[in-house]
């Protein structure tokens, strides 16, 4: 009795896998298992009743504490087996619910209902092409009875038949040969990329215009042995040159030397690429030391490299604009002269190349082309007043005017029809006995008087036109020790004879603190900035002078600063 239990107490609650698989078991309805029903419980062996009946019986203290832990694991078991079943009911209603919600999103009648308005479809559709075929049938005459076919007729029917096959494999092969090629051939619509900008960076600018220059440099030195070689640098190259390129012309091989060289430069590129030095060129090319980029710049520093980058830009984008403007304006007819000229030019080779044979032509260009570069340019290189007198496509590029000229020549035809029209009105106040000139100089006044009275100068003397208000300024004469002499606010002006400064502190208009300087007496002239921290050259002049010890200088003198 004592191992029985023993046994029934050490075998433990059953797995999932003791029971059958829920699959397996019969169907339950969803009222089983409810929990308004008790289980039925198991019907106990007799061992297990007897001892029920008596828990304390004959037996010892760990009979009762065997019998208590029974009975916990016969309650325990039987709350797992009610857990699983619960599960078990579950998963069988969330089937049930997603096979109802299938069938009702499939619409199995639905769908069987059109199939069978398809099929009547089709029936009545084969009705009406048998009645049809009938009625053809009928009002058609009779016909012969066929013969039956010959053997030739079958003998042509199998070959018609091969014939097929082998196009219809001719084909096949095509495709699968050069299907992939014609797929190329297709059409589709163009993609529209969008591509980056980037931002704005001093090292980025920098290192363009170092690549700029870099990549320009090939060019740069194929140009410079081209004039080298046109202006006799070396005689024997330039002579050499001239021989072979003559005698190739002279025979029509131009264009198989000009072939030729580009085949051996490019032989001779790759053996530089594999390692061969080899160094040919007529001008010694000079080697620019490069200097090693700095990682850590100041801020003026930075600023002045800015700066000399955008005026390098500057320069380029100048020359490139005035070129694209002058052909712009040659064949515009801005400057009828010059576009007239390349007009006959244009006619007189039209009906060259129409006349002469192309043998003809292309000797006759190429001898002129020979002539031209190693002769005529010489000439006229060595010659520069023989150049401007004759050299007619240099005389017609130069005079082509560039958009700025064109506008400055425009105001100026503008300023001259209006000039007649003042100097009329302007002669009418001017008194009887007085000169044209006498008046223009006693005419300008400044705020504080009479410009000669303010300064002490003859009457003759006025600002020029370009200064005819004056620059505000200020000067800066380190001669003086006190600060209202060191330094004064004032206004500029420059006459043919002198260098005149107004000071704003002045109250009577002959001051002492105004300044006149002879330019006869200026030694020197430069540009000046105060602090050498500050970027950039200076926007100020320095002037010295035999009277004084130190320079004299104007400083924030906008119109000035490009001296």
């Amino acid at each position: 009795m004592l191992k029985r239990l023993d046994k029934i107490r050490f075998r433990g609650p059953r797995s999932r896998d003791d029971f059958p698989d829920l699959g397996e078991s019969p169907p339950a309805s969803d009222t089983e298992c409810n929990d308004d029903v008790p289980p039925k419980p198991r019907a106990a062996p007799r061992d297990t009743e007897d001892v029920l009946r008596d828990p304390a019986g004959s037996g010892s203290p760990t009979m009762a504490a065997a019998v208590q832990d029974f009975q916990r694991s016969e309650s325990e078991r039987l709350s797992e087996v009610k857990g699983h079943l619960e599960i078990a009911l579950l998963e069988k209603h969330f089937l049930q619910e997603e096979l109802r919600k299938l069938r009702e999103e499939t619409n199995v009648d639905s769908l069987r209902q059109e199939l069978e308005r398809e099929r009547s479809k089709r029936l009545d559709l084969e009705q009406k092409m048998n009645e049809v075929l009938r009625t053809r049938l009928e009002d058609s005459p009779p016909q012969p009875p066929r013969k039956q076919q010959s053997p030739s007729n079958n003998g042509t029917a199998e070959k018609r038949q091969q014939k097929e096959v082998w196009s219809s494999r001719l084909q096949k092969w095509l495709y699968e040969r050069f299907g992939v090629y014609i797929e190329d051939f297709r059409f589709q619509p163009e993609e529209s990329t969008v591509e980056t900008e980037e931002p704005l960076s001093a090292k980025r600018l920098t290192e363009n215009m170092r690549r700029l220059k870099r990549g320009a440099r090939p060019v740069t030195n194929f140009l410079r042995n081209l004039s080298a070689l046109s202006n006799w640098h070396s005689v024997y190259t330039s002579a050499i040159a001239f021989i072979i390129y003559m005698n190739a012309a002279w025979h029509g091989w131009a264009i198989p030397m000009f072939l030729f060289l580009a085949i051996l430069r490019l032989s001779l590129n790759y053996l530089i690429a594999r390692g061969w030095r080899i160094q040919w060129s007529i001008v010694p090319e000079v080697s620019e030391p490069m200097e090693p980029p700095k990682e850590d710049l100041t801020v003026s520093e930075k600023f002045q490299l800015v700066l000399d980058v955008a005026q390098k830009a500057q320069n380029i984008f100048g020359k490139m604009a005035d070129v694209l403007e002058k052909i712009k304006n040659l064949f515009m007819w801005v400057q009828p002269d010059s576009t007239r000229k390349l007009y006959i030019c244009l006619w007189v080779a039209f009906i060259f190349s129409c006349v002469l044979p192309y043998k003809l032509m292309g000797f006759m260009m190429g001898v002129y082309a020979g002539i031209k570069f190693f002769i005529i340019d010489f000439l006229f290189k060595s010659c520069p007043k023989l150049r401007d007198k004759y050299d007619t496509p240099y005389i017609v590029w130069n005079s082509l005017p560039t958009d700025p000229q064109l506008k400055e020549r425009t105001n100026a035809t503008v300023s001259r029809r209006v000039q007649p029209v003042v100097s009329r009105s302007s002669l009418a106040t001017v008194p009887s006995g007085m000169s044209r000139e006498d008046d223009a100089g006693r005419s300008h006044s400044t705020k504080k008087g009479p410009f000669h009275e303010i300064f002490n100068l003859p009457e003759t003397e006025r600002p020029l036109a370009v200064c005819e208000n004056g620059w505000r300024c200020c000067l800066i004469n380190r001669d003086r020790k006190m600060p209202t002499d060191y330094i004064r606010n004032g206004v500029l002006y420059v006459t043919e004879n002198y260098l005149c400064f107004e000071s704003s502190s002045s109250k009577s208009s002959s001051s002492k603190k105004n300044k006149v300087i002879k330019l006869v007496d200026i030694t020197d002239i430069q540009k000046y900035k105060v602090l050498s921290v500050l970027p950039g050259s200076g926007m100020g002049i320095s002037i010295a002078t035999p009277s004084t010890q130190k320079v004299i200088s104007f400083q924030v003198i906008l119109v000035l600063s490009g001296i």
